[in-house]
């Protein structure tokens, strides 16, 4: 079984795995770099990082159509279920087997607050570990910190990090996080929607793949990257459920 992630610009990730379409923070109305529309995209379930706008994005229209469940922290939980939507809400440091895999809540440095100026609660990061026993580690906005050390102990097939700076992490401690997480592959992300975040993210990737050992993907948006697992490993996922 093989995991393909999608990068629609900004911060948009679709996941297929497991058989299951799972969106990330579709922004897509009104974002410039976005490659497909809300009404095309295709999403069993949808994941929430924070409440701002160019991260909640479209989830309700989306949701609405396709039916999918809205995964988020507890407050963004209730402000979809408000709007008639299924949901399951989990906080930082709590994991849960959903059907596409286990998903971990990581703290993420940033802000929250709903677009209607509603508490968004607290902003995450993501650590999904596919059935087949992949890890992948979606930063969502974040500055750096230092328990990224932690989570780089799971042994990180492939991290999504923001390098477009004044929001989030720029490509300095964007470099200083994949020293930290030692994945194996790396994509950038939240860059270059805006001048404002705008980087020279093939520097970037040439600079990580000097100093580190990740093979960083640098995707046009709608471009996607197929990754297969390490034969056995779904065996050995089995065996440790507590782990993954």
């Amino acid at each position: 079984m093989t995991f393909t992630i999608t990068w629609y610009g900004h911060a948009v990730l679709a996941i297929e795995t497991g058989g299951f379409h799972v969106l990330v923070d579709p922004y897509l109305i009104g974002n410039p770099a976005a490659a497909i529309t809300p009404d095309k995209v295709a999403a069993d379930f949808i994941l929430v990082t924070h409440g701002h706008g160019d991260h909640v994005g479209d989830t309700v229209e989306i949701a609405k159509r396709t039916g999918a469940t809205v995964i988020c922290n507890a407050e963004i939980s209730k402000w979809m279920a408000a709007k008639g939507l299924k949901t399951h809400a989990q906080h930082i440091g709590g994991g849960y087997h959903h059907p596409f895999g286990y998903l971990k809540l990581t703290l993420a440095l940033h802000g929250s607050m709903l677009p209607d100026g509603s508490n968004g609660g607290n902003p995450v990061g993501l650590l999904l570990t596919t059935l087949d026993g992949q890890k992948i580690y979606m930063a969502g906005d974040t500055g750096l910190f230092g328990d990224m050390h932690l989570i780089g102990e799971e042994g990180i097939d492939l991290a999504v990090l923001p390098i477009g700076d004044n929001y989030t992490m720029g490509p300095a401690d964007a470099l200083r996080a994949v020293k930290m997480l030692q994945p194996a592959h790396v994509i950038p992300m939240h860059y270059s929607t805006f001048d404002v975040i705008r980087q020279d993210a093939a520097a970037w990737a040439c600079q990580v793949e000097q100093e580190t050992s990740a093979k960083v993907h640098l995707l046009k948006p709608g471009e996607s990257l197929t990754l297969s697992p390490i034969p056995g490993m779904r065996e050995f996922a089995e065996k440790q459920p507590d782990r993954f």
